[in-house]
C-alpha cells in the first residue's frame, strides 16, 4: 500500500495545494499564498464544471487510509472492470488497419483527435516564438568529467498580451571535450523549497553515480527543463503561464490544453534550441520525467516527433496506466480539483456523467502515438502501488500491434513479469524495479535500452 508520492508529490506550494508535514508550520506569508491558490483553483474548477453542465463528480480513491469507504483498490481480481480496450487498429468506420499507410493517414489522426478533444486538450495553432538567452556559460566538473554548462532563459513573446509573462528555465550540459555533437537526455525537473533535502544514501555505502554522471560516462549530455516555468502546477495558474497567455487571462474552454500539453510544448521549445546548438545531436534527444512529469514525458514523445525516445517513470493515471484500471489512482483523482489542470476540461466528464469505459481512447494508444520511436516505461514496487505498475505494463503490451505493424518490436511478452525483469530487447521497454517512487534504479536499464539507438559504431557500449 502506498501513500501518494511521499517524496515528490509533497513539494513546494506551486506543485501542491497542501503544505507537506515535513516542512513544519507554514509562515504567515506561505499560508496566505496557499489559501489564495486553493481559492482560485476552486473558482476555476467550478467555472469548468459550469461549462460542462456538471453538478457533481465521483470521489477519487483514498491512497492513505485502507479502511476508508473509498480506499484505493490493490486487489487484482477487482482491477479490471472494463477489460476490453479500444482497438488502435480499428478505424471509426469499422474497417481494420492492415498497413502503415492507413495508420499514418487515417487511424493515427483519429486517435490524436480523441486525445486532443477529451484527454489532454488542444494546443493553440499560433503559439508565440521563444527567444533564447544564455544567462550563464560555465565550465565545471561533474564527478571527474569536465562539462560545458549553459543556463538558458527562453523569453516567450507576450507582445499580444503583456499582462502575462513566461520565461522558460532550461539548463544544458555537455562533455567539455566532445569532438562531435552528442546525444542529450532532458529531464523535467522538480523545484524544491528552501531547506528541502532528498533522502540521503547511507554514508557507509559507496556513492552511486548520479544519472547525469551515468550519461557523461557514455559521452552524452544532459539537460533540465523546469516545467513550472512554463505553466504552474495548479488550477489557480491556468489564467497565467503559457495557457493563460494564449487565453489572454481568460478561463479555459473544455477542449483547451492542460498543463501536461503545456509542459510538452515547453519541451518542444527546448528542442528548438537544441537544433541550433552545434554541441548537440538534435536527432538523439530523449525526454525523461517522473510521476506527474512522467506523464508529461510520454505526452511529449507522443506529440513531438523530433524527440527520439523517452524514459517514462512512475507516470500512473493520466500517463501510461490504463484509464480503465481500478488500481491505485483512478480517473476520479485526476479529474478532481487538485489535478484536473493537467488535462483538458472535458476529461472531468468521465468522473461525472460518464464512466471510464466511455473514454474513446486509452493509454496504450498514447504509447502508439510514439511509434515507431522507442519508449521505456518504468516504476517501482515497494510503495509505488499508487501508479499501478501492472496497469502501465498492460498498456505497454497492448501498444505492441501498432509497433509491429510499423516494423518494430513489441515487449515480447504479455504476462506480467517478475520484479526486476528488464524487458529491453524490443522497441517498447519496461522494468519494475525493487524500490519505491523513484527513478534511480531504472536509470542504468534505460541507458542500456537507449544505447541501441544512440550509440554509433565505434562508440562506447
Amino acid at each position: 500500500m502506498m501513500k501518494k508520492s511521499a517524496t515528490l508529490s509533497l513539494i513546494v506550494l506551486t506543485i501542491t495545494l497542501n503544505a507537506p508535514a515535513q516542512f513544519g508550520k507554514l509562515s504567515p506569508a506561505d499560508s496566505i499564498r496557499r489559501d489564495s491558490i486553493n481559492r482560485l483553483t476552486q473558482l476555476d474548477y467550478n467555472q469548468m464544471l459550469s461549462q460542462l453542465n456538471i453538478t457533481s463528480v465521483r470521489q477519487g480513491a483514498n491512497g492513505n487510509d485502507p479502511k476508508a469507504a473509498n480506499a484505493a483498490n490493490y486487489d487484482e481480481s477487482k482491477a479490471n472492470p472494463y477489460p476490453d480496450l479500444p482497438d488502435p487498429l480499428l478505424l471509426k468506420n469499422g474497417k481494420k488497419v492492415t498497413d502503415a499507410k492507413t495508420w499514418w493517414s487515417k487511424r493515427r489522426p483519429e486517435i490524436q483527435e480523441d486525445f486532443d478533444r477529451e484527454i489532454y486538450g488542444r494546443v493553440p495553432k499560433n503559439t508565440p516564438k521563444v527567444n533564447w538567452e544564455v544567462v550563464k556559460d560555465t565550465i565545471e566538473m561533474n564527478g571527474d568529467v569536465k562539462v560545458h554548462t549553459k543556463k538558458l532563459a527562453g523569453h516567450v513573446d507576450n507582445s499580444f498580451y503583456p499582462s502575462v509573462n513566461v520565461t522558460i528555465d532550461l539548463t544544458l550540459s555537455v562533455p567539455a571535450g566532445a569532438k562531435e555533437p552528442v546525444p542529450v537526455v532532458m529531464e523535467f525537473g522538480f523545484v524544491f523549497p528552501p531547506g528541502f533535502r532528498l533522502p540521503q544514501q547511507n554514508s557507509n555505502q559507496p556513492q552511486a553515480p548520479s544519472w547525469q554522471q551515468q550519461l557523461l560516462a557514455k559521452g552524452w549530455g544532459y539537460a533540465e527543463l523546469i516545467p513550472t516555468s512554463v505553466q504552474a502546477d495548479n488550477g489557480a495558474g491556468l489564467r497565467q503561464g503559457i495557457i493563460g497567455l494564449m487565453n489572454k487571462g481568460q478561463f479555459r474552454k473544455p477542449d483547451d490544453w492542460g498543463a501536461l500539453r503545456a509542459w510538452a510544448w515547453g519541451a518542444g521549445r527546448a528542442m528548438d534550441y537544441f537544433e541550433t546548438d552545434k554541441r548537440v545531436d538534435a536527432k538523439k534527444i530523449a525526454i525523461e520525467g517522473h510521476s506527474r512529469y512522467g506523464k508529461a514525458a510520454l505526452v511529449t514523445l507522443a506529440y513531438d516527433t523530433r524527440f527520439a525516445t523517452a524514459y517514462v517513470s512512475s507516470s500512473g493515471e493520466g500517463g501510461a496506466k490504463l484509464h480503465r484500471r481500478n488500481a491505485g489512482e483512478i480517473v476520479e483523482n485526476v479529474a478532481a480539483s487538485g489535478e484536473y489542470h493537467w488535462m483538458a476540461g472535458n476529461f472531468i466528464k468521465y468522473a461525472g456523467p460518464l464512466n471510464w469505459n466511455d473514454l474513446p481512447v486509452d493509454s496504450h494508444e498514447l504509447i502508439d502515438l510514439c511509434a515507431p520511436r522507442p519508449v521505456f516505461i518504468g516504476g517501482g514496487s515497494k510503495g509505488d502501488g499508487w501508479v499501478d505498475t501492472r496497469g502501465m505494463f498492460m498498456a505497454a503490451a497492448a501498444a505492441g500491434p501498432v509497433y509491429k505493424l510499423l516494423g518494430k518490436k513489441d515487449l515480447g511478452v504479455t504476462e506480467y513479469p517478475a520484479i526486476g525483469t528488464a524487458l529491453i530487447d524490443g522497441d517498447i521497454g519496461y522494468r519494475q524495479h525493487e524500490d519505491g517512487h523513484t527513478t534511480v534504479p531504472n536509470w542504468p536499464w534505460f541507458i542500456k535500452f537507449v544505447s541501441k539507438y544512440f550509440d554509433a559504431p565505434g562508440e562506447k557500449k
